[in-house]
């Protein structure tokens, strides 16, 4: 199980400013997963060009639709190009979606509800919302899962992270992504030596079923 200390699950060392804590995740009264969560619905699919490859990503309007609309109105906007994947941990996650270049924070809308309740499994290949300890807190960065982290999902004594999409192609690309030499500095760790920008993403048609 990895667990990283910090207000960032997968970012900052410092304490403000960055989303995704897996620790202190704790809360007196948590809603209860579902037992039976629904299976993943690829509602509409996306592009993401980055500086190590391309990644096709299909999102779920429908069993996740605070979540899954809340990513697409960043993409509709073009939100996330220019944006780093800032934090990569082999055998885990890599994450990216909040920083453009040179780990500079780039201002996101506000923050939703945590829909993880719906109980869709943090499995390798799927995506989701990276978050602060509050978690109501998720905003604009996004963490794509390299191996199953079950310890990510709801539970009775943890609100999770929501998962609202996974990746249809190019996880080749994600598995690279996640073995990058990576350093700490400026309150940052595990940030990749050589950046790895999000080019664009746009969308796509979906792969047949």
């Amino acid at each position: 199980m990895k667990k990283l200390s910090g207000l960032l699950f997968v970012g900052c060392i410092a304490l403000t400013g960055c989303e995704g804590s897996t620790d202190g995740d704790l809360t007196p009264t948590p809603p209860t997963p579902d037992p039976t969560p629904p299976a993943l619905s690829a509602d509409v699919c996306y592009l993401m060009k980055t500086t190590k490859g391309d990644i096709t990503l299909a999102i779920d309007l429908t069993n996740m639709p605070i979540t899954g609309k809340n990513f697409k109105q960043y993409v509709d906007k073009s939100f996330y190009n220019g944006t780093l994947f800032h934090r990569t941990v082999n055998n885990f996650m890599i994450q990216g979606g909040g920083f453009t270049t040179g780990l500079k924070s780039k201002p996101a809308d506000a923050p939703i509800k945590n829909e993880a309740a719906v109980g869709i499994s943090n499995k390798r290949g799927t995506i989701s919302m990276a978050r602060t300890d509050d978690p109501n807190s998720a905003t604009s960065q996004f963490f794509i899962n390299v191996l199953d982290n079950p310890h990510l999902d709801a539970s009775a004594s943890n609100y999770g992270y929501a998962v609202f999409g996974k990746v249809v192609d190019g996880m080749d690309v994600a598995d690279q992504i996640s073995i990058v030499p990576t350093k700490s500095s400026g309150g940052f760790a595990n940030t990749p030596v050589q950046e790895i920008l999000i080019n664009s993403v746009a969308t796509t048609s979906c792969p047949a079923a």
